[in-house]
């Protein structure tokens, strides 16, 4: 029983305690009453509990919701109206498309989104894809890519398995198609850092990486992750007259990931031991000046992003066959934050590998077995390792010959444990292979 005289207090805790209500609800009436309260809070309850019954037959009451001074009642009534599910609905939520609350026009397009098909409710969700709000174009977005896209390709990669192309990384993955790559893990050439990574100019640097980061994108499949290992690097200065310049890597790189459809995720910190990483505060540790403190840099990101994420992680696990799903499962211990406490590692071929143990953690968190794993600047082929060492597949580029040298040479020598079919490719006898292939 439902005493609309009662308190706040006593209004509240009857309204949050009503649960599933039919056609038959014998309070309904109350409820009805309760859209005038004076207790925003009380109308909103009212509003959402009457919503329940999706009885176009309280339409008219509804509407007197979405005059209603706060935002959140006008919201709760636009909701209610979306649930009927009635074409009547359409005129009567179409003015709110030009709301200036970003929040009415996202609860209007939710409940349109049932009707985005109908000509009069497509042309006001185009008219709103250069909204200033980026939720209302993100939401306006993913309504027209649905029209137009009912259901996501996935192109076969099963001839893209356990590959090294010894060449250019963006000629190469021009020629592949879409939606092959199920993970993508890679840690760019450093600005300047080392000798085999010499660009003209730091922005030249950064356009070469959104070139490449474009084509991973398309060639990723919907859904699926990219995670991007980079840190802020240090050019030198020109003389003891001034001052070096630190480049920040990772957010300069992030503006160019999320406008080309990257979806930022996580960001995980990778720690390394202080006594392995070089000293920068010598000098202050001796003078201890205010101003010349200069920290040693002991942490890498490694940042995650994924390719759309309209689709709940959900739709790609279903993907995968409920047996092959079980032994992917993560059973050993695993990180729990976000950071990761990881030695780094040397090697007498290649100066700036990864750790193993980090590509391995990103082999088992972030694919299942079977998996077609790219690294666009393979070196030494470590993740590719990782993969083949945890039954999954890769996929690399390397520009240096040396590098894709020691990776077969050691593959070939057994050093990889699993599948030793593998397939070493310069960049025109790579592309001999697809067109055999087609």
């Amino acid at each position: 029983m439902i005493k609309i005289d009662s308190n706040y207090s006593e209004i509240i805790s009857k309204l949050e305690g009503l649960g599933k209500l039919d056609k038959d609800f014998k309070y309904k009436e109350q409820l009805i009453q309760l859209i005038d309260h004076k207790s925003k809070d009380i109308r909103v309850l009212a509003i959402k509990n009457l919503a329940k019954l999706k009885d176009i037959k309280l339409l008219k009451f509804f509407e007197k919701a979405l005059k209603d001074e706060h935002s959140l009642a006008r919201r709760e009534g636009i909701s209610a109206i979306g649930r009927l599910k009635d074409k009547k609905i359409i005129k009567l939520l179409i003015p709110f498309l030009k709301d200036g609350d970003p929040n009415i026009i996202l609860q209007t397009l939710r409940a349109l989104e049932k009707f985005k098909n109908e000509k009069q409710v497509l042309g006001y969700i185009n008219k709103l894809k250069n909204h200033k709000n980026e939720q209302i174009k993100k939401y306006v977005k993913l309504l027209i890519a649905s029209k137009n896209n009912s259901q996501d390709e996935f192109n076969d990669n099963q001839n893209l398995k356990n590959i090294a192309v010894e060449g250019d990384v963006i000629k190469t993955l021009k020629l592949l198609p879409d939606n092959v790559f199920d993970l993508v893990f890679t840690s760019p050439p450093y600005y300047n850092a080392r000798d085999y990574s010499i660009y003209s100019s730091y922005e030249g640097y950064l356009d070469f990486l959104e070139k490449v980061f474009k084509e991973t994108y398309r060639t990723t499949r919907t859904g699926r992750f990219f995670i991007l290992n980079t840190s802020p690097v240090i050019t030198p200065r020109i003389s003891r007259k001034y001052s070096s310049t630190r480049h920040p890597i990772p957010f300069d790189i992030h503006h160019h990931l999320v406008k080309m459809g990257w979806v930022f995720i996580d960001d995980i910190i990778w720690a390394k031991p202080e006594a392995s990483v070089g000293n920068r505060n010598g000098g202050f540790f001796q003078h201890r000046k205010p101003l010349g403190y200069k920290p040693n840099s002991v942490t890498e990101y490694v940042m995650v992003y994924r390719k759309g994420n309209e689709r709940l992680i959900d739709w790609n696990m279903k993907k995968y066959s409920k047996d092959l799903i079980k032994k992917s499962l993560v059973k050993e211990k695993y990180e729990t934050s976000n950071l990761w406490q990881i030695s780094p590692s040397s090697h007498k071929v290649h100066s700036a590998t990864f750790p193993y143990k980090l590509c391995e953690k990103i082999t088992k968190l972030y694919s299942y077995m079977d998996d077609l794993l790219f690294d666009p600047f393979g070196g030494v082929g470590t993740f590719a390792k990782s993969a083949v060492n945890n039954n999954r597949n890769f996929f690399f580029t390397e520009l240096q010959k040396k590098y894709v040298d020691y990776f077969c040479d050691n593959f070939d020598l057994g050093l990889f444990n699993g599948d030793k079919l593998n397939k070493r490719f310069k960049y025109n006898q790579f592309k001999s292979y697809l067109n055999k292939k087609i």
